[in-house]
């Protein structure tokens, strides 16, 4: 899906000159690698053939993020705008920037009117911040190379779509929507409390006293993996036993890891209790010991805390007491004792600087300028669904429910769209933006849309959009103020 450079040029650093593509004119531009960002001022682009009359731009800003542009020749005047997902940074070889979607939504949407542009930070891990700024800089860009767009959209997937949401909340002067997909909308603070629910109970519960599993403050990137290493052994080991088995799921509970997690699979029966378990245990490592060091170096400190968290309560509302109980009493565990050691365990505490910090880039405050399509899987982990019920809360606290609609793909996996869901998504957006209501965006609607798309290209592929409420949300985290 990533866009391709066929060539570069170091442009002077009085001018910031991009070649635009006519129907009588073609460019071409001799490579040169940079090894460090630009300087202040300078920018790197380079454009690459592409239609009669269409525009191909690509480029570097001038703190390293790199764009990419491309404007169709029968253009619209719709652009969609797309940050990319977590640790897809540009860095030093300054890596093109994607163009989001997919390969046939993309081929659709060009073909049929619509821009596309595309931003990839600098900076690896969390780069909210950054990318939050750069995308400012790409729609500079694309109203220099192509002009001012009628109708601009967000678009992300993953820390991409919390970076979509951040535009909603934080630059509407910029954008008229956003389709924030498979995104981390809850937030990084609340995702990675959650995160550490499980992986406390899960050290608590099967690793006491092993050092060697850290939960938070990790010195290194090589400390962490350590600490994932060793985990993974004693997740593995645990998964022999039944014994070990319960203390899986009733640590996966906390988490609200997917029971229907693994791609390719059947959902497990509504009982399949060990089916369930089987899917959690599958998924665990990648949801509860998810990257944190990085994390923690950006934000300055520990973010996260389990002080005044009742697990029993927390159990209760995550939807999954008949499971972890039917697995303690077939391993004859007594349930209530591993909640009182739970209760007794010594907490984890956060640095308020680094809280404040993830707060920043980005945790929702519900305050939508602009309508907003969020679009998740049913038996997603990173994030898991119930991030959607988490931001739809806060939106509507904010008073502005009216502005967000929601659609759930029923599958398994993370940000494994077919063409058809992002095209009836974005088709979907447009209209409540241009009509000022919300016509189409439930399920039918939506799969009814989808399916007559696909009948005109089939390589968009099927939609299974479904009705789906998510459970609520354990550890929702809305700042203050």
């Amino acid at each position: 899906m990533e866009a391709d450079i066929n060539s570069r040029s170091l442009i002077n650093r009085a001018t910031r000159a991009v070649t635009v593509l006519t129907a009588t004119a073609t460019a071409t531009a001799t490579a040169l690698a940079l090894s460090v960002p630009p300087a202040a001022g300078l920018t790197q682009a380079s454009a690459a053939s592409g239609r009669a009359g269409s525009i191909s731009v690509t480029g570097v800003h001038p703190g390293g993020a790199t764009y990419a542009i491309e404007v169709p020749r029968n253009w619209n005047g719709t652009v969609l705008t797309f940050s990319p997902g977590y640790g897809q940074g540009a860095g030093p070889q300054h890596l093109p920037a994607d163009l989001g979607g997919n390969a046939a939504a993309q081929t659709w949407l060009l073909a049929h009117g619509y821009a596309l542009a595309g931003t990839r930070p600098y900076g690896s891990g969390w780069a909210v911040e950054e990318t939050l700024r750069a995308s400012a800089d790409t729609l500079a860009e694309f109203a220099k190379v192509a002009g001012k767009p009628t109708t601009t959209l967000a678009w992300g997937g993953s820390m991409g779509g919390a970076i979509a949401a951040g535009l909603a909340e934080r630059r509407p002067d910029l954008i008229d929507g956003a389709l924030p997909y498979c995104a981390s909308v809850a937030g990084p603070v609340a995702m990675l409390n959650q995160s550490l629910d499980a992986a406390f109970a899960f050290k608590t519960l099967l690793a006491p006293g092993d050092d060697a599993v850290k939960l938070v403050r990790l010195a290194s990137d090589d400390e962490e993996a350590r600490s994932v290493a060793a985990a993974r052994a004693v997740l593995d080991a645990a998964q022999r036993t039944p014994a070990g088995r319960a203390r899986i799921a009733l640590a996966a509970s906390f988490a609200q890891v997917s029971t229907w997690s693994v791609v390719g699979t059947a959902e497990p029966a509504p009982h399949d209790w060990a089916a369930q378990q089987a899917q959690e245990y599958a998924a665990f490592m990648a949801t509860v010991f998810s990257p944190r060091h990085p994390l923690e170096q950006r934000a300055g400190g520990n973010f996260s805390w389990n002080t005044g968290v009742d697990y029993r309560r927390e159990l209760r509302e995550s939807g999954r007491m008949r499971q972890v109980r039917a697995l303690y009493d077939s391993a004859g565990l007594d349930l209530d004792a591993d909640l009182a050691a739970l209760s007794a365990a010594p907490r984890v505490s956060a640095d308020p600087g680094a809280v404040a910090y993830m707060e920043n880039y980005f945790t929702p405050r519900g305050a939508l300028g602009v309508p907003v399509l969020t679009m998740h899987e049913r038996g997603d982990n990173y994030p898991t669904v119930t991030q959607a019920r988490a931001y739809s809360d806060v939106v509507r606290r904010a008073g502005n429910q009216e502005l967000l609609r929601q659609a759930f793909v029923d599958r398994p996996g993370h940000c494994r769209y077919t063409g058809a869901e992002f095209v009836a998504a974005v088709r979907t957006l447009e209209n409540r933006v241009t009509t000022g209501r919300w016509t189409d965006a439930d399920a039918h609607r939506l799969n009814t849309l989808a399916a007559r798309l696909a009948a005109e290209n089939p390589d968009l592929g099927t939609a299974e959009f479904v009705h789906h409420t998510p459970g609520r949300f354990l550890r929702p985290h809305v700042p203050k103020g």
